[in-house]
């Protein structure tokens, strides 16, 4: 009984490059995400800063103020951010694979 082993080598699949609405949907997923996470800073920042004063004890004013710190940490999010989107966005392209190796 003859037996061969042959060492190939095998090119690693080509990685597959995301089309326009995956893209479109990571920038989504990413700048959404990091507006979750600015949104909790912004409101303890804004409640620092407003005191106590008659208008906070309206009845639904923490809703309203709720409300605002959301729409301002998207808008942050939406300009760029602070860097959470970008850093999500690198982490999920495609890994760069060299051609010699």
């Amino acid at each position: 009984m003859k037996i061969i082993l042959a060492a190939t080598s095998v090119p690693p699949p080509a990685a597959k490059l995301p089309n326009a609405k995956t893209l479109a949907k990571n920038q989504k997923a990413a700048r959404d995400f990091e507006a979750m996470l600015l949104t909790p800073v912004l409101d303890s920042l804004q409640k620092t800063f407003a005191g106590n004063s008659a208008d906070a004890k309206t009845v639904g004013a923490s809703d309203y103020r709720s409300m605002a710190t959301q729409a301002l940490g998207q808008s942050i999010a939406a300009r760029g951010g602070i860097g959470i989107a970008r850093l999500i966005l690198r982490h999920l392209e495609a890994p760069k694979v060299s051609q010699g190796d």
